[in-house]
């Protein structure tokens, strides 16, 4: 899959603002199967290192470095 370079710094943000969500679910009482949880929150952080590391090989074309994105 190829994906544009100026969407770059979306799918970083995307994935980082999920990330994030997810988190703080953990922490909520809403959450019925914990360890299925648990697991999406992993993997969606092992998703958005592979995503910054691929950022920075596009960061000049994406417009916006990757520590001002996150």
């Amino acid at each position: 899959m190829e994906i544009p370079n100026t969407w770059a710094p979306l799918l970083v943000s995307a994935v980082r603002d999920g990330l994030l969500y997810n988190e703080g679910l953990l922490s909520s009482q809403t959450i019925r199967n914990r360890a299925d949880h648990e697991e999406h929150v992993m993997q969606l952080s092992q998703l958005l290192a592979y995503l910054k590391e691929q950022y920075r090989a596009v960061e000049g074309e994406a417009g916006i470095s990757l520590d001002k994105l996150l």
